[in-house]
């Protein structure tokens, strides 16, 4: 097949650790630090799926107020007392997550092979501005998208056509690259070529599709550019 005209990535889980979090949360509340990050995130895109398909996505929410949700609903889940310092700080955490260590490197060498990329996100437009700062990627991303332009979390079909239209590529010549399955499936059903970076050892979702290519860092996006 042809090289990909462009590079899309998802961004929590696969440019930014979500379970970065974990470690604050450690030390919060002793012992629990792991379950709360795992189930917070889970309690997270559970959200986004909820006001998607509800009602014809009447009750939408930024990412920002589901991320928070689902702190909250985690921590009285795990019976954690949750005060307003601990889950400004968790939140605040949230905001500067760590970006894995080979980001830089790979958007390097995507921009010196003069290959356009992006973010295609579910975070909200504040969020991820922050976020590409913290990490100290400014310069490196060609776009930075965001699904709150069309109110609708991914799955939906209107999320990934947002990159489609900012690249001004047919999917079939997008790479998107996500650590999330769930994201790479749909990410593939919507017709894009796709990188699942599975960096935890984890099956495929067991729904008759594979992604493109499966890889374990974001390292392999480079094999798809090697002549």
């Amino acid at each position: 097949m042809d090289q990909p005209k462009a590079v899309l990535f998802d961004a929590y889980g696969t440019l930014f650790d979500v379970y970065s979090v974990g470690l604050l949360a450690e030390q919060l509340f002793p012992g629990q630090g792991q379950a709360l990050s795992v189930l917070w995130r889970d309690k997270q895109i559970e959200y986004t799926r909820l006001v998607t398909t509800s009602d014809d996505g009447a009750h939408y929410r930024p990412f920002w107020e589901l991320t928070r949700a689902g702190l909250r609903h985690a921590c009285k889940r795990l019976g954690l007392d949750l005060t307003a310092e601990r889950e400004l700080q968790l939140m605040n955490q949230y905001r500067h997550l760590s970006a894995f260590p080979e980001v830089r490197e790979v958007l390097q060498a995507l921009r010196a092979r003069r290959i356009p990329t992006g973010i295609l996100s579910n975070g909200d437009p504040e969020m991820l501005g922050i976020a590409v700062r913290s990490a100290g990627l400014e310069g490196l991303l060609d776009h930075v998208i965001s699904v709150d332009a069309v109110r609708k979390y991914k799955t939906h079909p209107d999320a990934y056509r947002l990159g489609t239209q900012a690249v001004g590529r047919d999917a079939r010549h997008v790479l998107f690259v996500s650590c999330n399955g769930w994201d790479a499936l749909a990410a593939t059903w919507y017709g894009y070529r796709t990188l699942w970076v599975n960096r935890y050892q984890l099956p495929f979702e067991e729904l008759d599709t594979q992604p493109t290519r499966t890889g374990s860092t974001l390292r392999d996006v480079l094999a798809f550019f090697e002549s």
